[in-house]
């Protein structure tokens, strides 16, 4: 669990500092243009979903079943065999008619909200760089994750509570590094929340003081204020000391709102029945509370570790996604009936795809899984500026290779900033005697996206 003081110190740490060079979170930098969207949802299915069992059919995969494919022999992670049909069959749904696998019946019923951008592709076929370059930009850690660069840009609309939350019970493969601010001040990071739990005091240990009131601490601060004002006179600017009374203060803001917002319990039971499907599902409904109360960014990941790594038996998905497609559809419908789904980005997606070809290092047991796919996945977006009922882009007729109008994580990324009022090539931070920017020195915004 997450008890209080390391809450704090992710929430308050660097505050202080933040403060005397006026990049303090709650003040954000002027939008380059006027933004469509002003918060963002990540939903990370970590591991890898499989493109070709999900929202990429591939008809020549059920013809050429358990054949070799198509010329030179291709080089995977571990190796591979022959390929392997889809277990599942996919059907058009909506007035887009968007071909959706049928293990994501909610999702489908509202698939005209969502462009499904079905030609992305990474750089490494290993987890660790993949998950960095999704979340940070870049393949190596130590540099600001895509919800500090948001948070960077915007602030956050409530002083209370952290811009940028992660929630996920456990952690992903690298853990705080695919959340980390890196070079830019600490007061940008995620905070990480252990969403294993209902109840707010099991999230967040020690959120409310049993022994003083809210008067009480109020009392006390204002003492303590005082107390170290007078010591700053005497020596001079102390970040340290500056960031340590940040931190007790936003203790004090946290205690009125943090514990109400993560209770979903306030929430009605004809609501969360259609969350309560798993701790992701949870996640969501915490999500749409945390966003409606003006948190900036919120990112899910699907659980501890890599659940959607099917390196044997790719039937496991059946079960990973219905844990996720209520949830989804729920956080989609319940976006729109508070007005919020116009401007939230809602991005839907994993480090990289899955082979169409089987497994066959001879580590399998089942022997019917797919090895990681780096040229071909798909990622789901929906909400804020987002033109939805689209597909975007195209792989070959195996699922294997993004072939049509292809999508870099680095053009997903300046995408998104975009519809954040950003241009990408612009929101930068000085480091090291050059400017960093979330897309290094690539990316395109994929104008074909936008509504």
């Amino acid at each position: 669990m997450f008890d209080r003081r390391q809450f704090l110190s992710q929430l308050g740490g660097g505050f202080g500092l933040a403060g005397l060079s006026g990049t303090l979170q709650g003040a954000a930098r002027a939008p380059h243009f006027a933004p469509k969207a002003k918060h963002v949802i990540f939903l990370f299915l970590n591991g890898g979903m499989s493109q070709v069992d999900t929202f990429d059919p591939k008809p020549a995969l059920a013809k050429h079943d358990g054949q070799p494919m198509p010329g030179p022999k291709i080089r995977t992670d571990r190796a591979s065999g022959t390929l392997m049909r889809s277990p599942w069959e996919f059907q058009k749904h909506g007035q887009s008619g968007i071909e959706v696998s049928s293990i994501f019946p909610n999702i489908a019923r509202r698939i005209d909200d969502f462009a499904v951008v079905r030609s992305m592709y990474t750089d490494n076929g290993n987890h660790g760089p993949s998950l960095q370059l999704m979340n940070c930009g870049h393949q190596l850690p130590g540099r600001p994750s895509m919800g500090s660069w948001v948070t960077y840009g915007l602030g956050t609309d409530n002083k209370n509570l952290p811009g940028f939350i992660v929630l996920c019970p456990g952690f992903p493969v690298l853990g705080s590094s695919l959340w980390s601010s890196g070079y830019i001040p600490s007061s940008y990071q995620g905070v990480h929340i252990q969403n294993s739990a209902v109840e707010p005091e099991k999230l967040v240990q020690n959120l409310r003081n049993s022994e003083l009131s809210l008067d009480e601490q109020k009392q006390q601060l204002a003492m303590l204020d005082k107390l170290n004002a007078r010591y700053l006179q005497r020596v001079g600017d102390q970040p340290s000391l500056q960031s340590a009374v940040e931190s007790m203060e936003s203790a004090f803001r946290m205690q009125t709102e943090a514990g109400t917002l993560l209770d979903i319990r306030k929430e009605s039971e004809k609501i969360r029945a259609r969350y309560d499907v798993s701790d992701f599902g949870r996640g969501c409904l915490m999500a749409l509370r945390l966003i409606e109360s003006g948190v900036r960014m919120v990112q899910i990941y699907y659980g501890n570790g890599q659940p959607w790594d099917n390196h044997d038996d790719i039937r496991v998905h059946a079960k990973l996604a219905q844990k996720v497609d209520s949830p989804i559809a729920a956080l989609v419908e319940d976006l729109k009936a508070r007005g919020l789904f116009d401007e939230t980005l809602i991005i839907i997606g994993s480090e990289f795809g899955r082979t169409p070809m089987i497994q066959n290092s001879g580590l399998e047991k089942l022997g019917c899984g797919r090895d990681h796919n780096p040229p071909a996945f798909t990622v789901l977006l929906a909400g804020g500026g987002i033109k939805g009922g689209q597909t975007y882009g195209a792989t070959d007729e195996f699922g294997f290779k993004a072939v049509e109008n292809k999508v870099h994580v680095h053009d997903l990324h300046a995408t998104a900033l975009h519809l954040l009022g950003f241009d990408h090539t612009r929101l930068t931070y000085r480091h090291a005697g050059r400017d960093f920017r979330l897309t290094d020195v690539h990316g395109q915004v994929v104008k074909a996206l936008l509504a």
